[in-house]
């Protein structure tokens, strides 16, 4: 018997489309009335909100990358005049750059539809080990884990050793959070004289975040027998797919219009063509339209033998611009320009590796100053890094005059998925 979470998800392709058109011709014109930034967009582009009345019609819009939306935020903080002027925002998150974003609403289905697909319910008790402080990822995926009936043990960012015990004392059958740190909960537990899979009830695990590579995938389901399902969204528009248990792409959400580009046009590509995805969320509340991730995928429009119509994205694969994640946070090039100016525009670069199932992000800079590199100064650089970038630096490499040329890449990508 084929279980949905609502109606909406076994929708012919042509409802789905005629309600979403609807819901986004709406959003146009409250927008329009509401958000000062929207209509600014409007009219600078001789756009009249009337005249965008279908998902075909978002092409005339500007694509907003996260760059983009940073540089806007900075213009007119905290939301860069995209939100709902009437509306009292209950929620605020933050993300590096910093963005803020405010929560969409109580009643809005934000990660449900995943965790119902990954079959958890009411029966279940899950560890949610992300975040829960400042980010959206925590209560976000709270919330939709509540939604479903699980009860949530809210353990967040503690260590390996208490998340073992969390596991063991209250029995908990689903895990939320990155495959990394599944694995090192795992290798702490085996550490400690327990048997993963025989002492514990672990049997279900959503992934999201980070990429949940093949032979993770088959270590975690052949040696641990934990069934997984991997998670993709963007703390601006929230969830936007998720894969089912057939596992042949990640279906996209009922509330989202995900549409493929061409990075260079904004125009969107044939379905199956490989592009950027940009997201518009439809609500009421922030009205950030055709954001583009940055992420590349290509849409599956077959239909899926789960029941679900919706069309699906073939996985991620790779990055548009120079934006990387780390340990599920983004760190962009503005961010590091900002960093190194406040420290008289000292030349960094910033490489992000792999060890075993984790990313190691190393700070590299040139000594060009006595003080460079002295225990004091290095304590301050990191934590300037962190309050602008959030992520926590793991090393410092530090390298003569010249070694850092105006050429060099700010962010070195160098791990291979």
């Amino acid at each position: 018997m084929k279980r949905l979470f609502d109606k909406k998800e076994s929708w012919s392709n042509k409802e789905r489309n005629a309600k979403q058109d609807e819901n986004l011709a709406s959003m146009l014109k409250l927008g329009y009335k509401k958000s000062a930034r929207l209509k600014t967009i409007l009219d600078e582009n001789k756009i009249n909100p009337k005249s965008i009345k279908t998902r075909e019609d978002l092409e005339i819009l500007p694509v907003t990358s996260r760059e983009k939306l940073v540089e806007m935020e900075m213009q007119k903080p905290p939301y860069a005049g995209l939100e709902n002027s009437s509306v009292a925002i209950d929620r605020i998150f933050t993300s590096p750059g910093p963005v803020y974003e405010p929560h969409l609403s109580e009643t809005d289905y934000l990660w449900a539809r995943a965790f119902f697909a990954a079959g958890i319910g009411p029966h279940d008790i899950a560890l949610n080990a992300f975040s829960y402080h400042l980010v959206a990822a925590g209560l976000t995926f709270h919330n939709g884990l509540r939604k479903v009936g699980a009860t949530v043990v809210p353990s967040g960012t503690s260590s390996s050793q208490v998340q073992v015990q969390l596991i063991k004392d209250l029995k908990v059958t689903a895990y939320v959070g990155t495959p990394s740190f599944l694995m090192a909960i795992i290798t702490k537990a085996q550490e400690l004289g327990f048997d993963f899979k025989k002492d514990f009830l672990v049997k279900k695990a959503c992934f999201a975040a980070e990429p949940l590579l093949p032979s993770l995938r088959q270590t975690f389901e052949r040696e641990y027998g934990i069934d997984t399902y991997q998670m993709y969204g963007a703390t601006e528009v929230g969830d936007v797919a998720y894969e089912c248990s057939q596992k042949s792409g990640w279906h996209i959400c009922e509330e989202t219009i995900v549409e493929i580009v061409d990075p260079a046009t904004g125009r969107n590509v044939a379905p199956g063509e490989l592009g950027e995805v940009v997201v518009t969320r439809l609500n009421d509340i922030f009205f950030l339209l055709r954001f583009g991730t940055g992420d590349l995928s290509r849409l599956i429009t077959e239909k899926c033998s789960c029941g679900r119509t919706s069309y699906r994205l073939a996985g991620i694969a790779g990055r548009v611009g120079d934006a990387v994640k780390v340990r599920g946070l983004f760190i962009a090039p503005s961010q590091l320009k900002l960093l190194a100016g406040k420290f008289e525009n000292l030349p960094l670069q910033a490489i992000v590796s792999r060890s075993g199932h984790e990313d190691v992000l190393t700070m590299r800079v040139e000594n060009v100053k006595k003080q460079v590199g002295t225990d004091n100064w290095e304590d301050n650089f990191k934590k300037m890094f962190k309050e602008i970038c959030t992520v926590k630096i793991d090393a410092m490499e530090y390298v003569k005059q010249g070694a850092i040329t105006p050429d060099s890449k700010l962010i070195l990508d160098q791990r291979q998925w």
